[in-house]
């Protein structure tokens, strides 16, 4: 049976430039794809039913994205019969700024268009996506990207890649209560995606880090430790942190630094094209 993969994302910046009435931000941020991918496995069915077979005690099943990514594609559809049985590995720390849960749901938008033969155009994926959750268009879309709006208006670009020492500290950040915070920048001046990609890569920021490493000081110290050896930055809003090394030795080199810090953490490669796209 085949697997579908489902990568993990960086934002290697991250800008908010204004709150929207709809209490959603405006951003300015770009995203990269990581080798480290989640594996959907796919049973379609003809009797309606939509199963969620590995279960998670974080997530209940009808919270699950994958779950309610199908549920979406088959209304959408309008066709009661639809069905089917999907099974993850998975891979990507959960709640670490990642995208794991947005990636899965992406997966399950662009696996079942095909396995379910509906032949409904990426724009109209990426429109389904949007209304489960911000990050899952950048998944449908499949290559690195400047994105605004609210991080789902796309310009394709080609980002140097590079190997990243990925950390995972064991905490969990709620994104609502980030982009809540009174403190947090909403007024990052815009700019032009010509004048974003000519600042230096450890010139970029993320406005969303200040307040996290106020609010947990577990960030904060690993990022402190870890800019001692190379440029390191908060992804989205957390936990997750990522160093850029210049090369795998680099990064095996950072990584065993961080032995005495008992820290998750693992080494992976940036990707312009999504592992999803790449068969």
């Amino acid at each position: 049976m085949k697997h579908w993969l489902s990568p993990a994302k960086l934002n290697l910046f991250l800008y908010i430039t204004g709150r929207r009435p709809d209490n959603y931000h405006n951003l300015q941020t770009l995203f990269q794809f990581i080798d480290v991918c989640d594996k959907l496995t796919f049973n379609v069915r003809n009797d309606g039913k939509i199963r969620l077979l590995t279960q998670f005690e974080q997530v209940p099943e009808d919270k699950n994205l994958i779950t309610i990514a199908a549920q979406r594609l088959k209304s959408y559809a309008n066709n009661s019969e639809l069905g089917v049985d999907i099974a993850i590995e998975k891979m990507i720390p959960m709640g670490g700024g990642l995208g794991g849960a947005s990636s899965n749901a992406a997966t399950v938008l662009v696996a079942l268009n095909q396995l379910w033969n509906l032949n409904i155009e990426q724009q109209t994926l990426i429109t389904i996506g949007r209304s489960i959750g911000a990050d899952v268009p950048i998944f449908i879309y499949g290559h690195s990207a400047f994105a605004e709006g609210i991080g789902d208006q796309f310009q394709q670009v080609d980002i140097p890649q590079y190997w990243y020492l990925v950390s995972c500290p064991n905490i969990e950040i709620s994104t609502v209560k980030v982009f809540n915070d009174p403190k947090l920048q909403r007024d990052t001046p815009k700019r032009t995606i010509e004048q974003l990609m000519s600042i230096p890569f450890d010139k970029f920021t993320n406005d969303c880090e200040p307040i996290v490493r106020e609010r947990y000081p577990q960030v904060d110290q690993l990022i402190s430790y870890l800019s001692q050896f190379a440029p390191t930055r908060l992804t989205g809003t957390g936990a997750c942190v990522f160093t850029r090394c210049d090369s795998k030795e680099q990064a095996f080199s950072i990584q065993n630094e961080l032995k005495s810090l008992s820290v998750k953490n693992f080494i992976t490669k940036s990707l312009n094209l999504s592992p999803l796209y790449a068969d």
